[in-house]
């Protein structure tokens, strides 16, 4: 099904060549002037050019075709030379209801789909998450939703720090803590504990003190080193012991990542990437593209057209010691090998932008994936609290991410209490459903490039550009079905009023709104629709007596355009990644 868009452009388009004129002038694009008109096109003014004649003449030759198409209500050539357009409400009709039969809503896949990891999430194990894993985690898993809406397979790959020194850290601590453990009895042959031997808890405490001890204590620093030996040689207690903490670590992660309604088919980490280390080298090897640098092992990436000076891209330390552009060559040659993916997408810090710039541009040079494949970064903004810096807890610590979510939920529970229009046995389900699309949508609704403040009564307000917002709007559509005696009708009816009209022609942008948000990885794109959306239900709601209609045949009708664009709303915010209650 075309874009309704795209259907006033190739009407134009026949005008065009209709009147003489080339019609690859035809686009037709939103009115920048709602007041004036709905849809316009500004090609006769380049037309003008190639023609030798005045723009506003072949405007007005264009409007004379386009006023015999049946599918305009008007249509009028206004100087300098702007086609200004009204669609007629029969043809919006239409195409509503051939919107509303198609579970899709008519948008097409992508015709050449491909199968895209998306990294994002990047935790480390034995720590808990705090709120710079957040919009990794968000963002990520919008975009995943956005890019399967279109057919592509996807594999979200949280990518786990789950190798190196801060495991031999923990296991050296853990040795020191419970020597009499089997793990560390060289001499012991049998079947290891099925139980670790520590909670997440406990484990989440042990980093940090391993880590500061080792700053101060050469011998237990030394200890760590030989652990991480050991465990990356496959010693048979370190691995075991590494294997219990990987299981309590990501029970834990996978508890508070369906907390924030986020879910990875792939856990795969650093460690998986280690057996694809040498064979990456040896293929830059092969290749000639390394050399030593000071005892490092380097490749150069600076290119002729670069205008600043760009570092080369250390694969091994002048200690031999690998570091994480390695893992990541390593990660894409294994993601290459395994998925064959047409492309990789990342999600981290925008800091990290020359880091993945030097990996992308070595694994091109080393051919470590097919030419074809897209490799993006894209690289987000920090959340910060009301004074503009890194938002912290009130003792200027990092907060960790279910307290945040712990503390949005009790904040939007008191107000749902104070409302009084949900059941008791309801509220926390409810709470936990609008505290996720507050906290959601105040991140996606920011361009992922830009630091954003974060303000728990702006975000969970039920009024304005928010979450709550759009699920109260969801909610008032929900409420006057279950209350209506009669069924939608089959079919959306011409719009008889301006309110109407304007919410047929929100309804219709949605096609073209995904794919825009698609074709740039941009949540924040569905966020400004959905809004524009939620307020022109809302206009209409006011403007209307909905149930109160006498007219069985309109009432209907309205019945039926309110549940179209619930539909269209609740996909937008599935793709967000979250959901609606039935009442707030």
């Amino acid at each position: 099904m075309q874009k309704l868009i795209e259907k006033l452009t190739e009407k134009t388009a026949a005008a065009f060549a209709a009147a003489g004129y080339d019609d690859t002038y035809a686009a037709v694009t939103l009115s920048n002037r709602p007041d004036l008109c709905e849809f316009q096109c500004n090609g006769a003014m380049p037309a003008a050019k190639q023609y030798h004649c005045a723009p506003i003449a072949i405007a007005q030759a264009v409007a004379e075709k386009l006023a015999l198409d049946p599918a305009f209500a008007s249509v009028e050539a206004v100087m300098p030379g702007f086609l200004n357009m009204t669609v007629a409400p029969q043809f919006l009709s239409e195409y509503l209801s051939e919107m509303a039969k198609d579970e899709h809503f008519g948008i097409a896949n992508d015709p050449a789909p491909r199968t895209i990891v998306v990294d994002y999430g990047g935790p480390n194990v034995a720590k808990p998450l705090h709120i710079g894993h957040l919009r990794s985690a968000i963002i990520g898993e919008s975009v995943k939703r956005l890019y399967r809406y279109f057919g592509n397979t996807v594999i979200g790959d949280i990518h786990l720090g789950d190798w190196g020194l801060q495991m031999g850290l923990i296991i050296a601590e853990v040795r020191e803590r419970q020597p009499n453990l089997p793990y560390f009895d060289e001499a012991f042959t049998g079947e290891y504990p099925a139980e670790p031997p520590f909670t997440i808890s406990e484990l989440e405490e042990i980093y940090p003190t391993a880590s500061a001890k080792s700053k101060e204590d050469e011998a237990f620093a030394a200890k760590a080193r030989e652990a991480t030996k050991r465990l990356q040689e496959h010693a048979r207690g370190e691995y075991a012991l590494w294997k219990h903490i990987m299981a309590v670590s990501i029970a834990d992660l996978k508890k508070n990542y369906a907390k924030l309604n986020v879910t990875f088919d792939a856990w795969l980490g650093e460690s998986d990437a280690q057996p694809y280390i040498q064979p990456m080298l040896d293929i830059i090897a092969d290749k000639g593209l390394a050399h030593e640098s000071d005892g490092a092992l380097v490749v150069d990436v600076q290119e002729e057209s670069d205008t600043k000076e760009l570092p080369p891209c250390i694969l091994k330390k002048s200690d031999g010691a690998t570091l994480y552009a390695t893992t990541d060559l390593a990660t894409i040659l294994q993601r290459e090998r395994d998925f064959h993916p047409g492309k990789i997408l990342y999600f981290t810090d925008k800091r990290q932008n020359l880091h993945f710039e030097q990996v992308f541009r070595v694994a091109r040079k080393a051919a470590l994936l097919s030419p074809e494949a897209e490799l993006q970064h894209i690289g987000f903004g920090t959340m910060n609290g009301k004074d503009g810096k890194p938002f912290k807890t009130r003792a200027g610590g990092v907060m960790r991410l279910e307290t945040l979510i712990a503390e949005i939920t009790d904040f939007v529970r008191g107000k749902i209490t104070e409302n009084q229009q949900v059941a008791d046995a309801e509220v926390d389900e409810t709470a936990r459903l609008i505290a996720l699309a507050a906290l959601k949508y105040g991140d996606l609704s920011n361009q992922a490039t830009k630091d954003y403040v974060f303000d728990m009564d702006r975000f969970a307000a039920f009024e304005g550009n928010t979450g709550p917002y759009l699920l109260y709007t969801i909610v008032r559509i929900k409420s006057i079905l279950a209350r209506a005696e009669d069924a939608p009708a089959d079919t959306i009816l011409p719009p008889q009023s301006k309110d109407e009209k304007t919410l047929g022609l929100t309804i219709s942008r949605f096609g073209e709104e995904l794919y825009s948000a698609y074709t740039a990885s941009a949540p924040n794109v569905i966020c400004a629709y959905l809004y524009d959306l939620a307020g022109a239900v809302n206009k209409f709601y006011h403007e209307t007596k909905i149930l109160a209609e006498p007219d069985a045949e309109k009432r209907k009708g309205y019945l039926a355009l309110i549940a179209l664009a619930k539909r269209v709303m609740e996909t937008g915010i599935d793709l967000l990644g979250f959901s609606a209650p039935d009442k707030m």
